[in-house]
């Protein structure tokens, strides 16, 4: 792995065991938080995954990562099952969602665009329980999202944050786009083509520059988020990855971006 290999966190019980000198309007949204709701090149695949598929493991044997690599390997062994059309779609059961009302473990916050064809919980076959998913178009950053994977990361002690791109992104055409021609986008759109167009590559033209801005942005939110102190701090411990990803939507798969 990169600099960013690390040993995870153990899982906590509690809001209030893990924070027992916050306020009680602290530790109650904290309660609420929890009870409601090898390296790799540019084009390697997220991890190593085997190919055959197994039988679904019931709710007492999946065992949770607790690790930055055993996340991604969960991660990857997940998006093989997707594009081999060997899906377990795990955590689904009575049993599962009734566990779930008392609290909650995902092992992997994915902030993703808001495609509709690139849901997370499907390109990574997980279920309830299992993601703690942010969208937003182009995987644009504001005071929202940051502080939503923060509190995915800081308050549920999640040992990876996976930012997730993918091909034919509308925003980041539409930024390309605006870019190229000097015209203003209708509304709040705009505002999502600014925060990408610092990162519009423009030593390539026509589509290649589309495709090859997707991966520049993905690097760019992600080293943004690394470089946040409570993060970075993590990640120096061991306890946190952040990693950039691309989906590929010509064969669904999910790959590494270095």
């Amino acid at each position: 792995m990169n600099a960013d290999r690390s040993v995870g966190a153990q899982p906590t019980a509690s809001a209030h065991k893990r924070f027992p000198h916050t306020s009680p309007a602290r530790r109650a949204l904290l309660r609420f938080g929890l009870t409601g709701a090898a390296a790799l090149g540019a084009t390697a695949a997220l991890g190593s995954a085997p190919a055959s598929a197994t039988p679904t493991p019931t709710p007492t044997s999946r065992r949770r990562p607790e690790t930055p690599d055993e996340a991604l390997r969960e991660l990857a062994a997940g998006n093989l099952r997707w594009r081999t059309f060997r899906e377990r779609h795990p955590d689904e059961s009575p049993a599962v969602r009734q566990s779930l009302t008392s609290g909650q473990h995902p092992f992997a916050v994915v902030l993703g665009c808001i495609d509709s064809r690139v849901p997370p919980e499907l390109v990574f076959d997980q279920g309830l329980g299992d993601l703690m998913t942010v969208r937003s178009a182009g995987e644009v950053l504001d005071e929202a999202v940051l502080g939503s994977v923060a509190y995915g990361v800081l308050e549920l002690d999640i040992p990876l944050v996976l930012v997730l791109g993918h091909q034919s992104c509308g925003a980041v055409k539409a930024a390309v786009e605006a870019d190229e021609s000097g015209e203003r986008l209708p509304a709040h759109i705009q505002y999502i083509a600014d925060q990408i167009a610092p990162n519009i590559d423009h030593t390539k033209e026509g589509d290649a520059r589309v495709d090859s801005t997707i991966d520049v942005n993905v690097r760019a939110v992600r080293a943004r988020l690394a470089a946040e102190p409570d993060l970075a701090a993590k990640v120096a411990s061991g306890r946190l990855a952040i990693v950039g990803a691309r989906y590929d939507l010509t064969n669904q798969r999910v790959r590494r971006l270095t």
